[in-house]
């Protein structure tokens, strides 16, 4: 049985998004309210001193943006093609851990919210769901999140389980070995998520049997991560799996295209939300040159800092098919649920159609490398 926090009864119901709400950015301060303080410092938080967090925000800011004038827009066609699925919008939802502590219908909620905003969801191995019941509760295309664990055969099965399930990528994330140094969570006594039994790792046997009283380099593991995953690893996931398995957390042009050698099905261009190693390359930033080494052979995706439509615009302007939210969504989600979740991906699909409007282009091929500034 997992365990919830003890406080999770003093979580207020979720209600519907106020009408005073206008922009994706209007539910941070409202999802705030909500929380209790360490489990908001476990959502809003970054790594250390929060230098990447800050990036991650400001680098798509500072875009700037050089719209094309007498440009037909009466239509406008915000719909993409993802790995042979056809999607109205590029706007996905990230995955995120527990979201029992957010809403008590938990990833459901988050499911049903993305369907209903013909959104594709990607769920956490780190989820308060089990895998079965996230395929139950689907309501159009999702992918699984994974964490590799050291006990193979576990993660074989796992990965069984999520295809069993529905889900049609893997996203494998490959930029957490160790955690970071999350001194929020420290300053408030651990973060919300510890001590919870994530139910898809079950029976898992430790990645990493960290000490009852570990001295201070040993905080830096978890068990839940192996701290040994290698291109090989990638290369027995991608020979395993019957589906697409997407590397999440890449950064760098060299990697990018080993992992297109490796087989990768695509590609996420992520810093885990600033979360683990600060003073990281903001996502923003390193997005251009790993599309440039993929060269259109897998799909690009990218996350961290996207707050706008506009932010939506520039990272396909940058190379990216397609971008995921991840903070948004939870504040959607702990203010109004499913239909906070719904509203948030909304919000930023409208914004999107008015960007491309107002750069003049009618359709996401129309929004080429031109449509940014450059002095």
């Amino acid at each position: 049985m997992e365990r919830q926090p003890d406080d999770q009864a003093a979580i207020p119901e979720a209600s519907a998004v106020p009408d005073a709400a206008v922009s994706v950015g209007d539910l941070e301060a409202l999802a705030r309210e909500r929380l209790e303080e360490r489990t908001w410092n476990y959502v809003a938080g970054g790594a250390a001193d929060e230098i990447s967090l800050g990036w991650n925000d400001a680098a798509w800011r500072e875009l700037r943006l050089a719209p094309r004038v007498l440009v037909d827009v009466s239509r406008i066609d915000t719909s993409v093609t993802l790995l042979r699925r056809d999607l109205p919008h590029p706007i996905l939802v990230a995955p995120t851990a527990a979201h029992s502590q957010y809403h008590p219908e938990r990833e459901p909620a988050t499911l049903r919210g993305a369907a209903a905003a013909e959104a594709l969801a990607v769920m956490s191995t780190l989820g308060s769901t089990p895998v079965a019941e996230l395929g139950i509760a689907a309501g159009g295309p999702w992918w699984f999140q994974l964490y590799v664990q050291s006990d193979r055969d576990f993660t074989a099965a796992l990965v069984e389980s999520a295809v069993s399930a529905g889900a049609e990528a893997l996203v494998l994330t490959v930029d957490t070995p160790l955690l970071g140094a999350r001194d929020r969570d420290r300053r408030t006594g651990g973060h919300t998520v510890d001590g919870m039994q994530p139910p898809a790792l079950a029976g898992a046997p430790p990645s990493v049997v960290v000490p009852p009283d570990p001295r201070p380099h040993q905080r830096a593991y978890n068990p839940h991560l192996d701290p040994s995953l290698t291109w090989e690893t990638l290369e027995w996931l991608v020979d395993l799996s019957p589906i697409p398995v997407l590397p999440k957390g890449v950064s760098r042009p060299d990697d990018a295209r080993r992992c297109v050698d490796s087989g990768a099905g695509g590609l996420i261009v992520s810093n885990h939300g600033a979360r683990n190693l600060d003073t990281v390359v903001p996502t923003a930033q390193a997005l251009p040159g790993v599309a440039h080494a993929v060269d259109g052979a897998i799909p690009v995706i990218v996350d961290g800092g996207i707050r706008r439509g506009t932010d939506v615009a520039k990272a396909l302007i940058l190379g990216a098919d397609a971008v995921l939210v991840g903070r948004p969504a939870v504040w959607g989600l702990t203010v109004a649920g499913a239909d906070g979740v719904q509203w948030v991906i909304e919000t930023l699909w409208t914004e999107l159609a008015m960007a491309m409007g107002l750069l003049g282009a009618a359709t996401i091929d129309d929004l080429s490398a031109d449509l940014i500034w450059r002095d």
